[in-house]
């Protein structure tokens, strides 16, 4: 399975995996300056020798970040985030590690005729296979244009706009994001 299928074409179950990245130190340098983590388990090399790891160690949220990047989204399937739920760190990512995405779609719910939401079990993975971090990550997914339409093939003049928001025209406009209905 690839990220870069449409929604209808998605099914619970399938997997994905991405290419590696090898964490470095400059990596943990650049992200303590970008977010000011300068925790001294990422940024003080004798700190951290001292501590329970015995060395530094990348930030969670680095990996998290990483992972993203790792990920093949295809932004015109892929419509936007949605929510991170159930983040566990599970064990640390050394200076020299690599890590890639292990993931599957746990499942999926129409949200409307143009969209759908797809939850995907990720894991990010490193050194001998082993979880160094688990979440459960929410996207708002195209559907397949023929799918939007209806598949009958009518015109947008034909289509009846969606009775959604009290009936209000421009409100029937708003993707699912915009009027809050996938907030819910």
């Amino acid at each position: 399975m690839t990220l870069s299928a449409w929604f209808d074409e998605l099914a619970e179950g399938d997997a994905f995996a991405t290419p590696g990245r090898t964490i470095t130190e400059a990596d943990l340098v650049s992200f303590s300056a970008l977010t000011g983590d300068w925790h001294p388990q990422h940024a003080d090399a004798e700190w951290a020798g001292a501590g329970p790891f015995g060395e530094r160690i990348a930030h969670g949220m680095l990996l998290l970040s990483y992972s993203l990047g790792l990920a093949p989204i295809d932004p015109e399937r892929v419509i936007a985030l949605r929510g991170l739920d159930s983040v566990r760190f599970k064990r640390p990512v050394r200076i020299g590690e690599t890590i890639r995405v292990r993931g599957a779609v746990a499942s999926l719910r129409p949200l409307d005729d143009a969209s759908g939401l797809v939850t995907l079990d990720w894991r990010v993975v490193g050194a001998a296979e082993r979880t160094a971090l688990r979440a459960e990550l929410q996207a708002i997914w195209r559907r397949r244009p023929e799918a939007a339409a209806g598949g009958c093939g009518a015109s947008e003049q034909e289509a009846e706009p969606p009775a959604q928001n009290g009936g209000d025209p421009a409100a029937a406009e708003l993707s699912p994001i915009q009027d809050g209905r996938v907030l819910v």
